[in-house]
């Protein structure tokens, strides 16, 4: 019954369900446009151009470098006072600077800014090894019959590549729930793992941590465990069946 009533509590927890909310939402706003550059990116690489080599090397630094390194230089990146994107966005007109830590959904967007550098070119190799295993000839034969370049793209390269895509899209799922080094690395000070003085970035794994480490909670972490695996079953399972969808639809 003791173990039941974390369960209980954690459905009534405000603060689960912000981190939760907090999850899903750099979830969406980094898995999406992930895949989709790196799937732009590999068929750029993919074809004959001058400097592939270097650049198909190029798009694999971010996943050798430090996490901790690429969070530094994120954070001077969106520093509210004399980051380069408030600059930019200067330039643009804005004249109010963002401020990416205190700003729930400009925190997001900081953070999913982190990981799609970081694990971009990671799934755009894996784009590229698949697409290198296509046969040439099918290429031929549709330029023959007068397909274009983007023609060829969405009828044969994507059909073809649907198991990889459903590989990505579930990997990234499982990462993108269990977000924690980049959020974590983001803030600074020892309150870092409340994920901003209000918890506007703080994941469902920083909360876990904080309620096994910080408050001593072990069956309460155990019940966010349980949960968090729910939620990662659940989603998998959605992004599967929308991906197999949209590539049945597609051919």
């Amino acid at each position: 019954m003791i173990g039941m009533q974390n369960y209980v509590d954690l459905w009534a927890d405000s603060q689960f369900w912000n981190a939760v909310q907090n999850t899903f939402g750099m979830f969406f706003l980094s898995t999406i446009p992930q895949l989709l550059l790196a799937l732009g990116l590999a068929n750029a690489l993919n074809r004959r151009v001058r400097g592939r080599t270097f650049f198909r090397m190029s798009i694999a630094l971010p996943i050798i470098t430090s996490t901790a390194a690429v969070a530094i230089v994120f954070s001077q990146l969106f520093n509210r006072d004399f980051g380069i994107v408030n600059y930019a966005l200067e330039l643009l007109g804005k004249q109010e600077h963002i401020d990416w830590q205190a700003n729930r959904f400009a925190s997001w967007a900081a953070i999913s800014a982190m990981v799609d550098w970081r694990w971009t070119g990671y799934n755009a190799l894996i784009y590229l090894a698949a697409m290198q295993s296509i046969p040439k000839d099918i290429y031929e034969s549709a330029e023959m019959d007068g397909a274009s370049k983007s023609r060829q793209f969405w009828r044969i390269t994507v059909p073809l590549l649907r198991p990889t895509i459903i590989f990505t899209v579930i990997i990234s799922t499982i990462g993108g729930l269990q977000l924690f080094t980049e959020p974590l690395l983001y803030s600074s000070g020892a309150g870092a793992i409340s994920g901003g003085s209000t918890g506007q970035f703080q994941t469902v794994t920083m909360y876990l941590y904080q309620s096994m480490y910080s408050r001593g909670k072990f069956g309460y972490a155990a019940a966010i465990a349980w949960m968090l695996f729910l939620m990662v079953v659940l989603t998998v399972a959605v992004n599967y069946l929308i991906t197999r969808r949209i590539n049945s639809t597609g051919k």
